[in-house]
């Protein structure tokens, strides 16, 4: 089975307009396929009014190639892309509620929490709430250093990412914007080529 063959984690990025209902359109084309979300983020973009999802799936390369285009087919959809996690920049962020009785008692959890890059950002006298960023692995790691310590609450957010080779979609809506009407932008070329490397 080749590398293109292989169930692995995809990063959808789409540009939409700040719709309501959209992320209800967008949950169901993953639905009907019965593939399972592992992360989605929501945020404003570089450019006012105009939001940017980020979904993270694990599955076929041409699954995720048809997904795509499904979803670039919903009105408010400007562009949607796809890439592997070699083509991203990506970070997480957790936080761990953790005992400050255990914290103050043994010194060891503070550096073992110093040395997984984790800092307190809320000390109170019955708990202490540390923040660390960085890939789940790292995050997890830090989950089971602390689960002999009595770690009280851990929670994870979706996934951000950024695309290592764009220009960001800013460029792209100019590029929209300069051409003569029935000229056509070749951007999202990777959609049909396969087993190529993708960038924006």
């Amino acid at each position: 089975m080749s590398e293109a063959e292989k169930k692995q984690e995809f990063n959808i990025t789409i540009y939409t307009e700040n719709q309501i209902g959209l992320l209800s359109r967008i949950a169901i084309i993953f639905t009907r396929r019965k593939i399972n979300i592992d992360s989605l983020n929501t945020s404003p973009s570089e450019i006012d009014s105009i939001h940017r999802f980020n979904i993270v799936i694990n599955e076929y390369e041409e699954v995720v190639r048809k997904l795509t285009r499904q979803i670039e087919k919903q009105v408010e959809v400007l562009k949607a892309y796809y890439h592997t996690n070699e083509d991203v920049i990506w970070q997480e962020l957790a936080l761990y509620k953790v005992s400050t009785d255990v914290i103050a008692e043994k010194v060891s959890v503070e550096r073992l929490l110093r040395e997984n890059g984790a800092r307190a950002v809320v000390i109170r006298k019955d708990y202490t709430v540390f923040e660390t960023t960085g890939h789940r692995e790292e995050t997890d790691n830090l989950i089971s250093i602390l689960q002999p310590y009595g770690l009280i609450e851990f929670v994870r957010s979706a996934r951000v990412a950024i695309i290592k080779d764009s220009e960001g979609f800013n460029s792209k809506l100019r590029e929209f914007e300069r051409l003569e009407p029935g000229e056509e932008v070749i951007e999202n070329e990777y959609l049909n080529q396969g087993e190529k490397v993708f960038t924006m």
